[in-house]
């Protein structure tokens, strides 16, 4: 799905969640209902498929999430690696289970760029920076996807 019909697909004043995806750590964020403003919401540690389902979805549920939008890693040269097609594979899971619109975005540096800042910015340690950094890149994403919607 592309820009214009992932915006295309959404309903108005209802959220859009983000995912950092990780085998062990989902980073998440939620945007504002009016796409506006993406926040890091928390880091899902992984278990099984159906606790992290189950969990994802009371958020889903809390927050009135109506679409999603999944970092995808991609190389550098802009192929796709392994990771890619994880990713991939867990947002067929998630269509599966629920149907939400997904959009994939070029995650490429997001970790770097929300590292820099929580450093830069924030002046976080690294003990405390490693406790936020996933859902920071889900915001770095997730607002990246954001304010692409308002040009699509």
């Amino acid at each position: 799905m592309n820009i214009k019909e992932f915006k295309a697909a959404l309903k108005p004043y209802k959220a859009i969640i983000g995912f950092d995806y990780g085998a062990k750590r989902l980073g998440i964020a939620v945007s504002d209902l009016l796409w506006m403003v993406a926040t890091p919401y928390k880091i899902l540690y992984r278990s099984t498929w159906d606790k992290d389902l189950a969990a994802l979805k009371q958020i889903i549920d809390e927050k009135e999430v109506q679409a999603i939008v999944i970092g995808l890693p991609l190389q550098m040269n802009g192929e796709e690696g392994p990771i890619a097609q994880e990713v991939r594979e867990f947002a067929a899971k998630l269509t599966e289970a629920w149907g939400l619109p997904i959009l994939f975005w070029d995650e490429r540096l997001s970790s770097a760029a929300a590292e820099n800042f929580l450093i830069k910015e924030v002046d976080l340690s690294r003990a405390k920076r490693k406790k936020v950094l996933d859902a920071s890149a889900a915001g770095f994403i997730l607002q990246g996807a954001l304010d692409a919607l308002r040009y699509a």
